[in-house]
């Protein structure tokens, strides 16, 4: 299953119609906006020269939460090399091998951050791990459309070669969706055993949303962390009474 780009509050409509025809050149067609997005005009239309399918299919989300709400395979993109995300971090060339890893025709998004700023820290705190591509410290950062052509590219060829085969797998990741409601569930149970008036609590809900995107929970392991929630707030319910 090709993977679908999502790209957070472009601004440019030029970047946009840029990054579709970059998509249609290696053989992807889901492009996702999140809100607020530039319009789709003359210039976005010029701009995407052959990818007219893939500009007409564009979805229009409000948030990053709801673009990523299906997927199982969130990859992020950065300029930085901080390995304090926590996080898989990878090249360009690195990702197809890690995707390869997981079974097969699992919903991948590929996530690029707005023309200025990038994806936030909390944007890339949702992700299963992030690729960064190496550049000179002259000119660091690429233009959106460029830096989804490179990803693009890297998973066009390597489609194309019978590399490593991919690892069996009983089940594949939790979706977004799951992760996020397992999360706001234990947030909830944190909230009510007090921990919430700590000063670091913030902190501590971003870290356990990093070890989420490192464990890579199934399905099933997100059904059983929900069932200690569940048991948890049931035993602080009793001692109440």
């Amino acid at each position: 299953m090709a993977p679908a780009v999502v790209l957070v509050r472009p601004r440019e409509e030029g970047n946009v119609g840029s990054a579709a025809r970059a998509m249609a050149n290696m053989g992807l067609d889901r492009l996702i906006l999140v809100e607020p997005a530039a319009e789709i005009g003359k210039i976005g239309t010029a701009f995407a020269v052959g990818a007219k399918h893939v500009l007409d299919g564009i979805e229009r989300v409000p948030d990053l939460h709801q673009a990523l709400a299906p997927f199982r395979r969130v990859i992020g993109t950065t300029s930085t090399r901080d390995r304090r995300l926590g996080i898989p971090l990878l090249s360009p060339r690195e990702l197809p091998r890690w995707l390869a890893q997981g079974p097969p025709d699992v919903p991948t998004a590929l996530v690029f951050g707005p023309e200025v700023g990038g994806l936030t820290n909390e944007d890339l705190a949702l992700s299963s791990a992030v690729v960064t591509i190496p550049c000179s410290p002259v000119q660091p950062t690429l233009n959106l459309a460029q830096a989804v052509l490179i990803l693009a590219y890297e998973l066009f060829v390597a489609r194309g070669e019978e590399a490593a085969a991919p690892v069996a797998h009983p089940e594949p990741p939790a979706s977004a969706a799951e992760i996020d409601g397992l999360l706001e569930h234990g947030g909830r149970v944190l909230q009510k055993v007090g921990f919430a008036r700590d000063d670091s609590y913030e902190g501590v809900l971003r870290d356990l949303r990093r070890l989420a995107a490192r464990a890579a929970p199934d399905s099933r392991d997100v059904r059983i962390l929900r069932g200690i929630c569940r048991r948890i707030e049931g035993a602080l319910g009793k001692k109440g009474t």
